[in-house]
């Protein structure tokens, strides 16, 4: 909601929006009797009438995860089918991206105002389809789009492999061939923009948490998680080679900053989403440079 109304906000002509757009999680409601309960965040959760399970719900949904209002019964029932539990995961993904594209075309319509929304590495393949159906809100993915009569921007959700293993993390090679024929179709580097979920390998704004074997943080000697640079090479290659007027990525959610890599401006807004914090970028532009850009939340 935050996002779509932040055109209005702002005074934007085009809001994007570049990926992660999916909840990880999902949140099961048991009903008995006429009440409702769950555990979140290892919290007890109870609502004992339809407007307090509402409040419940929507208090889940600004966490960035669904819901389902189930049985115990069923609740065991998905508990021992692990492809069950997948297929409702997607079933509700699509279902609520569909709600946000519908709000999204309701309240921009009328403005004028340009609405790019497209996948990133954690958001799974089944989504394009839904993201493609809409007449006015635009998926870039994979292609080449015009923001205006001197903008063109490619767009990319895919990135580097991730320890998690996510839907679109594809092996460095793989991502440099996929960069390479996105960059192939544009026409004019010097007013391009890149919106590339990965954000360029060593710039500050690719700083994530040092793993272990196990997965957990790898501790600095002050005592906090050790940062490292998780970024791709291909992307930062093919910033340095075409030197486009802006580059936008997201992918590292704690690494929000800003770098100047050769003429072209890299924005990593980073992300909050599970505290309902909309972080974001306000950027102007020329024809053939940025004249300013500002971090944002709220």
């Amino acid at each position: 909601m935050k996002f779509v109304n932040a055109g209005k906000f702002y005074n934007a002509n085009v809001i994007i929006l570049g990926g992660d757009i999916t909840g990880k999680l999902l949140v099961p409601i048991v009903e008995k009797d006429g009440r409702y309960s769950c555990t979140l965040m290892k919290s007890q959760e109870e609502a004992n009438s339809r407007e307090e399970l509402s409040a419940l719900e929507k208090k889940i949904r600004n966490m960035g995860y669904y819901t389902c209002v189930t049985t115990t019964t069923e609740i065991e029932q998905l508990r021992n089918n692990r492809d069950a539990v997948d297929r409702l995961l997607t079933k509700l993904m699509c279902e609520s991206i569909e709600k946000w594209i519908r709000i999204s075309e309701e309240r921009l319509r009328e403005t004028g105002i340009k609405c790019y929304i497209s996948p990133g590495n954690d958001d799974r393949l089944e989504i394009d389809q839904v993201l493609s159906k809409s007449d006015y809100v635009i998926n870039p993915e994979g292609r080449v789009v015009q923001l205006d009569s001197s903008h063109e921007m490619i767009t990319l959700g895919y990135a580097n492999m991730t320890p998690w293993k996510c839907p679109r993390d594809i092996p460095e090679s793989e991502l440099q061939t996929k960069i390479e024929s996105l960059t192939s179709q544009v026409k004019n580097f010097e007013t391009s923009i890149f919106c590339f979920h990965c954000p360029p390998f060593d710039s500050v704004i690719d700083l994530a948490p040092e793993l272990d074997g196990n997965l957990t943080p790898v501790l600095a000697p002050g005592g906090g998680p050790r940062m490292m640079p998780t970024g791709s090479p291909s992307v930062r290659a093919a910033i340095e080679k075409f030197q486009p007027l802006l580059g936008l990525h997201g992918h590292i959610h704690e690494s929000r900053g800003n770098i100047k890599i050769g003429r072209t401006i890299c924005l990593n807004p980073g992300s909050e989403y599970t505290e309902g914090i909309l972080r974001g970028a306000l950027i102007d532009i020329e024809e053939t440079k940025v004249t300013d850009f500002m971090l944002t939340a709220g």
